[in-house]
């Protein structure tokens, strides 16, 4: 076993484990950090393989700016984490059947049958001026735009509907429509009140 075959294994043993504990643990933010870690494990399987701007978008992307994010989110919500653990037994036989089929899928599409190195044979060295960055954005736009493209309305599709579902509307929030008050007059604003003068009496000392 070589140098590179060595680190491969390292990596992905940190990431199975990281990835198991995200799931496992009860504190939520423990669960941010295991999948902070299992990020950067990826990035570095994809370092090995030679995939440095894959390895450098999922860290600044998702480590830099989502993780971020979801922390800050998960800290200051009070989230009950009793209320959570409810109802946790009556849906793990649906979860179990769930976790045994997705094993099942993976293990035919990512099998030796379809990725042994006898069918996908190791690739070429490439030469000094090949470039990674390139050749994927050579791959996105010209053989695999169509998906590509699909991809960016699901994902449209997706912020909106997030957008619309938090968007209620309240019966007792008052809010401010800013083309009323863009076109409110001055005599809508103010309101002059004509009210005669009264001298109050003061009492003799």
């Amino acid at each position: 076993m070589n140098f590179l075959t060595g680190v491969f294994y390292f990596f992905s043993a940190i990431l199975l484990f990281s990835g198991f504990r995200v799931i496992t643990t009860r504190n939520p933010v423990h669960a941010a950090l295991f999948l902070v870690l299992a990020f950067f494990s990826a990035s570095g399987i994809w370092l090995t393989l030679e995939a440095e701007f894959l390895a450098i978008s999922l860290v600044l992307v998702y480590v830099g700016a989502v993780m971020v994010l979801f922390l800050f989110v998960v800290m200051m919500l009070d989230i009950n984490l009793d209320r959570l653990r409810e109802g946790f037994w009556s849906y793990l036989p649906l979860a179990a059947f769930v976790a045994i089929m997705m094993v099942i899928e993976m293990s035919l599409v990512v099998g030796s049958r379809t990725f042994g190195l006898s069918i996908v044979p190791a690739p070429l060295p490439h030469p000094a001026g090949y470039s990674n960055t390139r050749e994927l954005g050579r791959l996105l736009y010209t053989d695999y735009v169509y998906p590509f493209e699909l991809a960016a309305v699901v994902l449209l599709v997706a912020i909106v509907a997030a957008i619309a579902l938090t968007m209620r509307r309240r019966k007792n929030t008052r809010y401010q429509d800013p083309a009323l008050q863009v076109r409110v007059k001055r005599s809508q604003r103010v309101r002059l009140v004509s009210m005669p003068a009264e001298k109050t009496s003061t009492p003799e000392s």
